[in-house]
């Protein structure tokens, strides 16, 4: 597996159990997180406060299903499962797009789509 995917695993593996740590230690300073739609963060602050955004309740199941790469840009795709704070499920599939500086993520664009 190439250095860059190894980075995106780890990520996974990090936001899995919602080490916050893990997961930034993957990042630029100047990172930038976007889902089209959503939500647009800007800086490692900003990312940490969308880890735990007070929806979710407990650690995401993540399966990344697929990994691509070209130049410095990984795409994953995978499913992710949750339990909501308010009792509901997330059901989803994604699509991340992850751009590198220097070894780590410097953008990633996520798109979701909720399952039913």
């Amino acid at each position: 597996m190439t250095p860059q995917k190894l980075v995106v695993e780890e990520y996974m593996n990090a936001f899995s159990v919602t080490d916050h740590a893990r997961i930034l230690a993957c990042l630029t300073d100047d990172v930038v997180w976007e889902m089209p739609g959503f939500f647009y963060h800007e800086g490692k602050q900003a990312f940490d406060q969308e880890i735990e955004n007070g929806r979710g309740d407990g650690n995401p199941d993540i399966v990344i299903t697929r990994m691509m790469e070209e130049g410095n840009i990984v795409v994953a795709e995978g499913t992710v499962r949750a339990t909501m704070k308010d009792g509901g499920m997330l059901n989803a599939v994604f699509c991340d797009v992850f751009h590198f500086s220097m070894g780590k993520i410097s953008k990633l664009t996520s798109y979701v789509m909720f399952k039913k």
